[in-house]
């Protein structure tokens, strides 16, 4: 699974503007309207807004000049029905600290776009009944926060089910059509070959329904990669594939291409570092690309220890870094220069141990909101699971409460 300087303004409008982006204007509970071309949309990081010990979002606008966040994410509620909430459990309807989150955003010149779906929960295109029905919970989204870019992460386990691709991408293009220019996303998992059997079933649905969105981006991560040069041949693979499923010459398949990376050590243990990126980076530049973002702003800051005992984290890198080190990355994608200077590394702090909850166990039931303990942390059910280990994989059932 997404910062600015205040002075970023004018040049930065220059910059976009020669860039060729399209501005639109997007606008806080105040009023107050913040104007963002689509390269900033295009360059969004994930944020999770609600887990993983969100950072503030205003410290990193300006230390990076980061001006956009992708928001993650939105799923059907845990307990069944078609209407959108944070994670399964916040209804968007009543949601107040999201809204403040994106306020904070908007009141220093930013925006943010809403991933919906990702790995693991329900996804609206599972609960809801028809891509019409699947349309109107999206539509709830953007209209509370006044959107003007969303992206629909379609991946495990919802895009191995026909049914509900087909109201995901359904969805999208009524979205599309009932929201003038809007910017859309689909970002999907990557293979060594560009996409999977299901991706590529995704595409042609997409081309079934005759929907385009601005860019189809693919996860090179969690897939036997190694380093940018494996992830930049996957690029180029999955560029051949858009090419024979739409029919379109290389420029404008990479026109609409995006890479959503991973920064630091990926779920299986592969690391990507700053140098990694910076290759990826030039490779999307030099192929005039649609989108470069990564998983995740939570994660964009240095472990204590650094390779954090081998283990993935949700709120750390687990590579040696510079907090929001990754950020610039992005910033530097949507044009513009971030703040020179090399600070200090500043590593999160080791929580202070808390007491041990029960200790986790494979046979029992666990709910949303149960607390358990394994391997000296402590742990919170996202939603029902039962054996499941906590920690095996940041995308599974089991949030990281630190340790115990």
């Amino acid at each position: 699974m997404r910062r600015l300087r205040a002075c970023l303004g004018a040049a930065a409008a220059v910059t976009l503007a020669a860039a060729g982006t399209t501005a639109l204007v997007a606008s806080n509970a105040s009023g107050a309207t913040s104007a963002l071309g689509n390269r900033w949309y295009a360059a969004a990081p994930y944020l999770m807004p609600l887990d993983n010990d969100p950072p503030d979002p205003a410290a990193i606008m300006d230390a990076t000049g980061l001006k956009a966040f992708q928001l993650a994410f939105v799923l059907a509620p845990n307990g069944g029905g078609c209407s959108p909430t944070w994670g399964g459990t916040a209804p968007v309807s009543s949601d107040t600290a999201v809204q403040s989150v994106i306020n904070t955003i908007r009141a220093k010149g930013g925006d943010v776009s809403v991933s919906i779906g990702g790995y693991g929960g329900t996804k609206l295109g599972q609960a809801c009944a028809d891509a019409a029905s699947t349309a109107a919970a999206y539509q709830q989204v953007i209209t509370k926060y006044g959107l003007h870019a969303i992206d629909f992460d379609l991946e495990e386990p919802e895009y191995e089910n026909t049914a509900a691709i087909k109201n995901e991408i359904g969805a999208a293009k009524i979205l599309q059509q009932n929201n003038p220019g809007l910017y859309v996303s689909v970002t999907t998992a990557g293979t060594a070959d560009g996409t999977g059997w299901f991706g590529k079933q995704m595409l042609l649905e997409a081309k079934s329904q005759g929907f385009t969105p601005n860019n189809f981006s693919i996860m090179p991560f969690d897939g036997g990669f190694n380093g940018a040069t494996s992830q930049t041949s996957a690029l180029t693979n999955f560029n051949t594939i858009l090419q024979s499923t739409f029919g379109w010459d290389q420029a404008t398949a990479y026109a609409h291409e995006g890479f959503s990376g991973m920064n630091g050590r990926s779920d299986t243990g592969e690391n990507f570092t700053q140098a990694d990126f910076q290759t990826v980076l030039d490779y999307a530049t030099s192929h005039n690309m649609d989108r470069f973002t990564f998983w995740s702003l939570n994660r964009d800051r240095q472990c204590t220890p650094v390779d954090n005992g081998g283990r993935t984290s949700g709120t750390c890198s687990s590579v040696a870094q510079n907090s929001w080190d990754f950020a610039k990355y992005s910033v530097r994608f949507a044009g513009v220069t971030p703040p020179t200077g090399t600070p200090t590394p500043t590593p999160t702090p080791t929580p202070t141990p808390t007491s041990c909850k029960a200790a986790w166990s494979g046979s029992a039931v666990y709910t949303a909101g149960n607390e358990v303990s394994y391997n000296k942390h402590n742990w919170k059910a996202k939603w029902w699971t039962q054996n499941e280990t906590p920690g095996a994989s940041e995308w599974g059932p089991w949030q990281d409460e630190g340790a115990c």
